[in-house]
């Protein structure tokens, strides 16, 4: 189950390895701060800010581990840590929408999101959804109508479809109370949610979906922590797809935990206007 609220994930401590010295901590005023050195709650919800672009944002975030898989027995809770935790919870309150595929919301029995009050009066002062929808891909529409991303949730979710997908499948699922749109392309998913005044877009796999989107061109960001562990097995990379679709990357920060795990974030070279 997907729930980011942990008690360990609120006393982790992260330094930032590599990262623009303007989001650092430091004395106030005076001398550029350090690039190297401990971050505050603040800090780091600066380093993860979204963009300051007018368009959609879409935002990948994964867990791996150090031989690059993205599960343990199909699920990637056992990946995480307290410091993949917070990251997680912190991602979350800032996007307007979460984007997941139904492989991925069936693996792990996804419910909606879970803000913490505190952030949710944050959003609403900001003129943002209070909590961030759960946009579930399911292009045959074949996800059962009593899973609890239907019905553990505060804000009825999303439900992208192809247009072939099996009217009385999707007239089922509409009667759940979730909004149906058809999606002709998941080049489109980003336009889609714009046009709904998400912009903030975070995309939390799986892999094949990860995968199309990167085909698309349509993935602007990469967050992705390294959990310090090998798992060896046949497990899952983060994006698959029939060919190979090469997007170079410009790492925009490193950050270590004191868990042991790694977290960075990468752009992707698209020529976009960025923060």
């Amino acid at each position: 189950m997907i729930d980011p609220v942990h008690r360990d994930s609120n006393a982790i401590q992260f330094t930032a390895l590599d990262a623009p010295a303007a989001e650092q901590d430091g004395p106030a005023g005076g001398h550029a701060p350090s690039p190297v050195g401990p971050l505050s709650s603040g800090r780091l919800a600066a380093l993860y800010a979204y963009p300051e672009s007018r368009g959609p944002w879409m935002r990948v975030n994964f867990i791996t581990s150090v031989d690059g898989a993205v599960a343990v027995d199909g699920r990637s809770g056992g990946l995480g840590g307290p410091g993949d935790r917070r990251v997680f919870g912190l991602l979350r309150s800032l996007a307007d929408v979460i984007v997941v595929g139904a492989g991925t919301v069936r693996a792990e029995n996804y419910g909606g999101a879970r803000i913490p009050a505190e952030d949710r009066r944050r959003r609403v002062a900001a003129g943002r959804p209070e909590i961030p929808r759960i946009a579930v891909v399911s292009a045959s529409a074949r996800i059962d109508p009593s899973h609890r991303v239907f019905h553990d949730t505060a804000v009825a979710p999303l439900l992208l479809v192809s247009a072939d997908a099996e009217a009385a499948r999707v007239r089922t699922l509409a009667g759940t109370g979730a909004e149906i749109v058809t999606l002709p392309d998941v080049a489109d998913i980003a336009p889609i949610l714009a046009d709904r005044g998400l912009t903030r877009i975070l995309c939390e796999g799986g892999p094949n979906l990860t995968g199309r989107l990167l085909a698309a061109g349509a993935v602007d960001e990469l967050c992705l922590t390294v959990a310090p562990v090998l798992i060896g097995g046949n497990a899952p990379r983060m994006a698959v797809g029939p060919a190979s679709t090469p997007a170079p990357l410009t790492r925009r920060h490193l950050l270590a935990g004191d868990d042991g795990a790694l977290f960075t974030r990468w752009t992707v070279a698209q020529g976009r206007d960025e923060r």
